[in-house]
């Protein structure tokens, strides 16, 4: 009913710069909070930043001052600017979308992306 798809992982070295970004699109009445986690190998996958409807962000502690996270609520589409990349901040990067559906506004879901791969390395 409702499909995030991600774009813009890649390779690219420490302290450089990298640009995520994720489309819903669907059966969409309303998004509430959009954001992204990560998931590095043998870990669990972690908030990284999130963005509510107006516009207020949260950012984990180990991104913050690094990475800004955006939204475009006509577009449903929801951007991560990484900049200063560690080596720490390889990992998988999951769009999230809490989502309203037009067949029930009144319920929300949430729902993923299928995932892109960051990874920082010299």
């Amino acid at each position: 009913q409702v499909q995030l798809v991600e774009s813009g992982g890649g390779l690219v070295q420490p302290g450089g710069s990298l640009r995520l970004s994720c489309a819903a699109s669907g059966s969409i009445f309303s998004i509430n909070t959009m954001g992204w986690y990560r998931q590095a190998p043998g870990k669990q996958r972690e908030l990284v930043a999130a963005i509510t409807s107006g516009g207020s962000p949260n950012y984990a502690t180990s991104v913050k001052g690094r990475f800004t996270i955006s939204r475009e609520n006509a577009k449903n589409t929801v951007d991560l600017q990484m900049n200063s990349l560690k080596l720490e901040d390889t990992a998988v990067y999951y769009c999230n979308a809490r989502v309203a559906l037009t067949t029930n506004p009144l319920r929300t879901y949430v729902y993923w992306g299928q995932g892109t791969q960051v990874t920082v390395s010299s």
